[in-house]
């Protein structure tokens, strides 16, 4: 494969690891308002959409999203804000993998289905340390992954072709986003998802941990 000349990561399973403060901050929710709770591990399947479909696959089964889910997702991101310093984390291997970017001259984004300001705000608390060229999350008129508009607006802003960038995450929505927006899928198996659900979203790399994919560039 031919050298690559930038790097576009998903954060939540990817860069970070989030699942038990954002599990934590939604158990809290649904209790408050006298819901059942779910175990840390079903969120691995609930992440990946954004706040907004976080809430609704943390509905009980039958319930009526449109009353509902309004309601949760105003309580969802004022829990969240307040709680999600308590256990999120670099993965092991991330900062060297920055600092591998960050040394070769390697410019690296984020791009994620957070609302934006909650991505920006963990990036600048969790991943101060290094020079990112753009952070991205969900906000008025940017489309979510799958979507590619915003990896493609990326890859513009970069001055990279998309063939040139490496889209790493941990779910097939970004190996679909990747996809679609003719970069190269890289999955990572330290994150939330399976390896045989990367490969079905069309991973075309697995990374075992981070320094790999200094590998491919």
């Amino acid at each position: 494969m031919p050298r690559k000349k930038a790097v576009i990561f998903d954060l939540d399973g990817t860069l970070l690891d989030t699942i038990a403060d954002i599990a934590d901050s939604m158990n809290r929710v649904l209790a408050g308002h006298g819901l059942p709770v779910h175990e840390r591990s079903a969120y691995l399947d609930f992440v990946g959409g954004g706040m907004d479909v976080l809430v609704q696959r943390a509905l009980p089964e039958g319930s009526d999203p449109g009353e509902l889910a309004p309601k949760l997702l105003a309580s969802m991101r004022e829990e969240y804000a307040a709680s999600w310093r308590a256990a999120s984390k670099p993965y092991p291997g991330i900062p060297g993998l920055l600092d591998g970017l960050s040394s070769r001259g390697v410019p690296f984004c984020v791009l994620s289905n957070k609302i934006d300001s909650f991505t920006r705000e963990m990036v600048s608390a969790l991943l101060g340390p290094w020079k990112f060229f753009a952070v991205r999350g969900l906000g008025p008129g940017r489309a979510r992954k799958p979507d590619p508009g915003q990896a493609l607006e990326l890859a513009a802003r970069l001055g990279v072709q998309p063939s040139e960038i490496l889209f790493v995450g941990d779910s097939d929505v970004d190996m679909q986003t990747d996809r679609g927006a003719g970069m190269v899928p890289v999955g990572v198996l330290w994150g939330y998802q399976s390896r045989v659900r990367l490969l079905s979203g069309g991973a075309e790399l697995l990374l075992q941990k981070p320094g790999d994919l200094l590998e491919h560039l």
